[in-house]
């Protein structure tokens, strides 16, 4: 894959658990540099809409043909709302990317998806993900997972766009806005 160094980013990440509507943001960025759209939607907490959603909301957006990879923030959001990656990648064509910054407790993450309906479904959509691959992002490291992308390809893109903290800036900024949004100031980590 050839990785141009403003290539577009639509990272996502999600609100804080205020109530059963979670917001969801995306932002489209070039590279690590340049924030180019914004998009919002709502997901379910603990609901099993969210990879309808995104589909959705990729599909939607006027940003879709420049659009050259969806880089996630984990596989859960709202909650237990598990991204099935394979089919978001399906669904949309385009490559993703979870960053993580360590990698979860798999055990402890199946004894808490089994307090939930759809257990098999939803774990099924967690091992949809793949392999926990921990790369070397400058002076740190991360985890990563990929659907439609080689890591190889998907640790370039993620270095690419780490450039004002540990973290990608596109996920960065998603944070911010939609924890900005939802609790009236950003607060936490992405």
């Amino acid at each position: 894959m050839h990785i141009k160094p403003e290539i577009r980013i639509l990272a996502i990440d999600d609100s804080a658990l205020i109530t059963d509507s979670v917001m969801i943001v995306g932002v489209i960025f070039r590279g690590g540099e340049w924030l180019d759209g914004v998009l919002r939607a709502e997901i379910t907490r603990d609901g099993l809409d969210g990879t309808d959603v995104i589909a959705e909301m990729v599909a939607g957006t006027r940003h879709y043909p420049q659009i050259r990879v969806i880089m996630l923030d984990g596989v859960t959001y709202g909650g237990f709302n598990v991204i099935d990656i394979r089919e978001l990648h399906s669904r949309t064509g385009l490559p993703i990317i979870v960053v993580m910054r360590t990698a979860p407790d798999m055990g402890r993450v199946r004894d808490a998806l089994q307090n939930l309906p759809d257990f098999e479904k939803r774990w099924q959509a967690i091992q949809n993900a793949g392999t926990i691959t921990k790369i070397d992002v400058h002076e740190s490291s991360l985890c990563i997972q990929c659907a439609g992308i080689e890591v190889s390809d998907a640790a370039k893109i993620v270095r690419l766009s780490t450039t004002h903290s540990h973290i990608p800036e596109p996920l960065r900024v998603a944070h911010l806005i939609a924890t900005g949004i939802v609790c009236g100031e950003s607060r936490g980590r992405a």
